[in-house]
């Protein structure tokens, strides 16, 4: 019997606050989050400072709540995980020093886990409404795609991951969130954008697709995010008034309506989808591989998921994709990772400080 058969565990990486128990087997039996939207909406983006504050406040009531919804207690986890790297330093810290706390106080070990390969090992999860696809296992080619992160992953084992190719500039979340600043939405914008390019029409504006002859892997947002915002600044007046008018009711009402505005998301998003999902589907191909992950924040993203499936479907592929509350960062990719390296003999010191940079393709191996 493996030693550690349930974890509690922590991620701060960055703005959301959340805390999960989780078995051996990847079964989720809690993971509860607190968002911080609201916090840094005004300021157009996340702000440091605000964000580690804010998971201060959050994480002892998240903690109670996560193990009363497991239906245990503090002394019935066999230890702790929690994100150490990557992310913001004071993010990190917070969450840090609350696990060094719990092991010290309940005499139990910690492991601190790399934020992406939690991203990597999500759709191994389970729950009540949600199982990896049958007979689901290694290797695969994984897409992460974040606000902070857009990699390309081959995935041969639990600590084994090679850099196909990654974002040369802007991540695609980092891409969506300041086109929607720019046209009106506001921050965060990626959901934004998505709920607007469901009822638009994306052929309607013209945008480039940096890199897609390229014979690497990796992949450029920066020209696209330029090009959006030189094409909306040429508008006439009457269009960006529409624009800018669609945007306020669209946020002040909560409603997606048909118009420019949508016509617009549709065809930003669509430039995004594109470039995405040509480098996985020729990553997988080149790679021989069978089963591809889809995974990380916008991952979120219908069209990106539908296009996805779509794909893997028509090219006899499995594709696995976690569930909504498991693409956003979440605590319960953190735990599955933290409980693999636990039984496999791997625990952290009470001197581990937090890596705001740190690439999943250094990491090492708990096995050697």
């Amino acid at each position: 019997m493996r030693r550690f058969q349930k974890v509690l565990a922590i991620e701060t990486s960055c703005d959301d606050t959340s805390v999960a128990v989780v078995g051996h087997d990847g079964r989720v039996h809690s993971c509860v989050m607190a968002g911080q939207d609201l916090y840094h909406a005004k300021y157009g983006g996340i702000v440091p400072e605000i964000a580690s504050r804010n998971h201060t406040h959050h994480l002892l009531p998240l903690i109670q709540e996560a193990l009363d919804q497991a239906g245990i207690k503090l002394d019935e986890v066999d230890g702790f995980a929690v994100t150490s790297r990557p992310g913001l330093i004071g993010s990190l810290l917070t969450g840090l020093v609350t696990v060094k706390t719990l092991s010290v106080t309940a005499g139990k070990p910690f492991v601190g886990v790399n934020h992406l390969e939690g991203h990597l090992l999500a759709p191994f999860l389970t729950d009540a409404e949600y199982a990896p696809p049958q007979g689901f296992d290694f290797p695969y080619v994984a897409l992460a795609v974040s606000g902070g992160h857009t990699t390309l992953y081959r995935v041969d084992g639990f600590g084994r991951y090679k850099v196909l190719g990654r974002t040369l500039d802007d991540a695609a979340g980092e891409a969506f969130d300041k086109f929607a600043k720019k046209i009106g939405l506001g921050f965060p914008g990626g959901a934004r954008v998505d709920r607007l390019a469901a009822l638009g029409n994306a052929a309607r504006f013209e945008f480039p697709r940096a890199m897609l002859k390229d014979e690497r892997d990796d992949m450029s947002f920066s020209g696209l995010k330029t090009s959006a915002a030189r094409l909306f600044d040429e508008l006439l007046d009457a269009d960006r008034e529409t624009i800018l008018r669609e945007a306020e009711e669209f946020l002040s009402t909560k409603q997606a309506k048909p118009g420019l505005l949508a016509d617009l998301c549709a065809s930003f998003q669509e430039a995004i989808v594109d470039v995405l999902v040509a480098r996985l589907t020729r990553a997988a191909t080149r790679e021989k591989m069978e089963r591809v992950v889809l995974t990380g924040g916008v991952a979120a993203n219908s069209r990106l998921r539908a296009r996805v499936v779509k794909w893997a479907k028509e090219s006899g592929k499995t594709a696995a994709i976690p569930p909504l509350r498991y693409c956003t960062d979440n605590a319960a990719m953190v735990g599955l990772a933290g409980v693999i390296r636990l039984n496999l003999g791997e625990t952290s010191p009470i001197s581990l400080g937090p890596e705001p940079k740190a690439p999943l393709d250094q990491e090492k191996s708990p096995r050697g």
